[in-house]
């Protein structure tokens, strides 16, 4: 039941965490954000990918009595959103492109009649004479506008029509304003108050450190076996794959699902139903893997996301940062892997050269340039990283990168340094000019350009002085004393090079330089893998996690949703850490509120019972190593705290040993009523005290695993639909997520009789 008070009692909002949410306390500064955009206040707050932004307007919605808008770029995440919100219990709709008129109507004739607490839309649809209309009547008591940082130019991800959004102010005067982002440099966040007119905001900001994620660079050699060799060395991950172009998200899909890694390119220039399609079966666990370009992205919010690999550069560090950020959202570990290359620099830099505006290229060469010094920096990467983003990182060694993990060799490069040294400085005097450090790495090889003919630069003393190390060397060395503070690189005359002070003392003095060998491929990655995945784990049964997932995905599919929906992986783990077999200890689960101890609680404990049955119990110490970001009432991704150590394991449970069967035993006490006589799917459901499309899916789920032995397609199927419904099917051109075959059927067929057909065309019956 949602209180109706119109202002907080002391204790009202931990409750409320508690019966929706699942969780017993909050993350750092939710609470505080919470109570200041409660009580009237703007409020710009910055929380990492994974954070609990959310949680920030969804718990003040459920309070008062009005509603919260809450505006998102993201279209294809809102009925996502929605899910996990109605899954809680929490009223909330969204109105975008994807409804059809009448689905629309009913939902605005909800708005009308205030049956919802939350509302989503994009800004586009806010920005309407009539959706503003509708906003005076609605009762709006706070505006959420998520991805703050679109507003910007200067972030990465810059949506225009998010500047039209303060004309908001006149519709809906003296209504709080709640700005949320994940990242925003120093520049952007003065961007989001200003353009959204904040009044005097109360600003917070948690770390941008993700303790529980690994950032590793490897040099980009066989690109392709690289990736193949990653991902096979991880068959159960689930995790994105960034690309340039959008060719390549395609040719890459199409080679891994060919060597048996099924995979799905996502970008903007598919047809919408087959984008939108690649990314719901991703989301439902239906394929692992997605390529995607770094431009458009994903903006998916799957929390068991384990990898995100990055098969080109990157353009900036924000949004490189925000694409790993899709890892690991839900606290467990999560790994990071960039392909760097020359050529790839190579690339970028000639895109740069084609822009039309000068001050905009210097602006993308010096973002460039920070991606480059991350890729190319033998220290820490979590601190460059958060330096960008104005936070000091305290410690020297972070653990959880490549050069933390497995510092890189160096060697003493006092003579190559010299010869670079001198050279810049011999052509900038000749010439009285500057020039890029592929024109000095020429001229040490001794190279026949018409660069170095026009500019009499082969004349020069240092001419082919260079010639035992070749050009990607002699760029790697050069790109090391730019960030060493040896040689300035101009960003505003596309890089060009010039001692700095430091630089010439160090030439005229012979200083001694040690350097950084370059980095090789790395393609297992085990080591640093295994040292990695400590922070953040979770020690459990993992048999029983297995089995639970099993259930989960069996539950989401039956009602047409991602598995994380239901449960995520961290309950999960918990469930197969702790054996809960009662409802007060299931209810003490993180991530298990009120309203899914009711839906879904009898099923995953007696799925707990039968596997304590037949394997007992065991025991587990300390479970988490690390920042635990993903349980609220643990730590938080500021916190150094640990999950405390779990109970000694008791003795197994007295629970019935049901017999094995082929099916899971809930799928088989389904199907023994059935075949009793219970036939009708209502009656079937009230006698298993499940949801009717939860005995939907245990009966599709025995006829497909038992090749349909003992059933018949007319027993739940209108033959005359068959040729309809296999053209749908067809159509689809995939069987395992039913939601796109939904969509195409409209009002036609139900998602019982889409189950049904599906599991006789697996059982080789239709």
């Amino acid at each position: 039941m949602l209180a109706s008070a119109p202002a907080p009692a002391s204790d009202l909002l931990p409750r409320l965490l508690k019966e929706h949410f699942g969780y017993d306390t909050f993350r750092p500064l939710q609470e505080e954000i919470i109570r200041t955009t409660m009580a009237g206040r703007d409020v710009l707050a910055l929380l990492p990918t994974g954070g609990g932004k959310s949680l920030c307007f969804q718990l003040p919605a459920m309070v008062g009595q009005g509603l919260t808008l809450v505006v998102s770029p993201l279209i294809a995440l809102m009925k996502d959103q929605v899910d996990q919100l109605t899954t809680a219990g929490i009223p909330a709709t969204f109105l975008n492109s994807t409804l059809d008129a009448m689905e629309a109507r009913n939902r605005l004739q909800g708005l009308n009649a205030g049956r919802y607490r939350l509302l989503y839309a994009a800004p586009e649809r806010v920005m309407l004479p009539g959706f503003l209309e509708d906003l005076k009547r609605w009762n709006v008591e706070r505006v959420a506008i998520d991805e703050a940082h679109c507003i910007s130019e200067w972030g990465h991800d810059f949506r225009p029509e998010y500047r039209q959004l303060p004309a908001l102010r006149e519709v809906l005067p003296g209504v709080p304003f709640l700005a949320l982002t994940a990242t925003a440099t120093d520049q952007v966040r003065g961007d989001i108050e200003d353009h959204l007119e904040l009044r005097n905001p109360e600003r917070f900001t948690a770390s941008f450190n993700r303790p529980n994620l690994t950032y590793r660079v490897e040099t980009k050699t066989q690109a392709y076996d690289q990736v193949r060799k990653f991902l096979e060395s991880r068959p159960d991950d689930s995790g994105i794959i960034y690309c340039q172009s959008r060719k390549s998200t395609e040719q890459l899909a199409d080679r891994l699902t060919a060597d048996g890694i099924p995979a799905l390119p996502y970008h903007a220039g598919l047809d919408q139903p087959v984008r939108a399609g690649n990314q719901d079966r991703f989301l439902r666990d239906g394929v692992r893997v997605v390529c995607a370009t770094i431009a458009f992205g994903m903006g998916i919010n799957k929390p068991n996301v384990r990898f995100v690999v990055h098969y080109d550069l990157p353009k900036n560090l924000e949004g490189y940062y925000q694409e790993t950020g899709r890892a690991g959202r839900d606290g467990l570990p999560g790994e990071c892997l960039l392909l760097f290359s020359a050529a790839d620099v190579a690339k970028h830099l000639s895109f740069l050269r084609e822009m039309p505006d000068p001050a905009e290229s210097a602006r993308s060469r010096h973002l460039l340039d920070q991606v480059v010094h991350y890729a190319e920096c033998s220290g820490c990467r979590r601190r460059v990283l958060l330096d960008y983003f104005s936070e000091e990182y305290p410690d020297a060694n972070c653990g959880s990168c490549d050069n933390c993990l497995t510092p890189r060799v160096t060697f003493d490069g006092t003579v190559a340094a010299q010869k670079l040294l001198s050279c810049v400085l011999r052509a900038n005097q000749a010439s009285r000019w500057q020039f890029g450090l592929g024109h000095y790495c020429d001229i040490l090889l001794g190279a026949n350009t018409e660069g170095i003919r026009r500019q009499d630069h082969q004349n020069l003393s240092t001419y082919g002085i260079g010639a035992e190390l070749k050009k990607p060397a002699w760029q790697a060395i050069g790109r090391e004393l730019v960030r060493l503070g040896f040689l300035h690189s101009d960003a505003t005359r596309m890089g060009s090079l010039s001692l700095t002070e430091q630089g010439m003392s160090a030439l005229k003095s012979r200083a001694k330089f040690i350097l950084t060998q370059p980095d090789t491929a790395d393609t297992g990655g085990s080591k640093r893998r295994s040292e990695a995945l400590k922070a953040g784990s979770i020690d459990c049964d993992e048999a029983l996690f297995q089995s639970l997932r099993t259930l989960r995905r069996e539950l989401a599919e039956a009602r047409s949703v991602p598995p994380y929906v239901i449960f995520g992986d961290v309950t999960l783990r918990h469930m197969a850490r702790d054996y809960p077999c009662t409802e007060s200890e299931f209810a003490g689960i993180p991530g298990v509120g009120s309203r899914k101890l009711a839906d879904f609680g009898q099923e995953f404990m007696q799925a707990i019972r039968r596997h304590v049955a037949a394997h007992g119990q065991r025991g587990f110490g300390a479970q988490v190593k690390g920042p635990s970001v993903f349980t609220p009432s643990t730590a938080s991704p500021q916190s150094t705290q640990s999950i405390a150590a779990a109970p000694a394991a008791r003795p197994p449970a007295k629970a019935p040993a049901a017999p094995r069967q082929s099916a899971s035993d809930t799928v088989a006490e389904t199907l023994r009523l059935y075949r009793g006589g219970v036939r009708d799917m209502r009656e079937l459901a009230a006698a298993r005290s499940l949801a009717e499309t939860t005995v939907v899916s245990h009966l599709a789920k025995a006829i497909a695993d038992g090749g349909g032995e003992g059933f018949e397609v007319e027993e739940f199927l209108d033959p005359a639909d068959l040729p309809e419904l296999d053209r749908l099917f067809a159509g689809a051109g995939q069987m395992e997520v039913l939601k796109p075959i939904k969509d195409l059927a409209g009002d036609r067929f139900t998602y019982t009789q889409l189950h049904f057909f599906r599991a006789f065309r697996l059982a080789g019956k239709i």
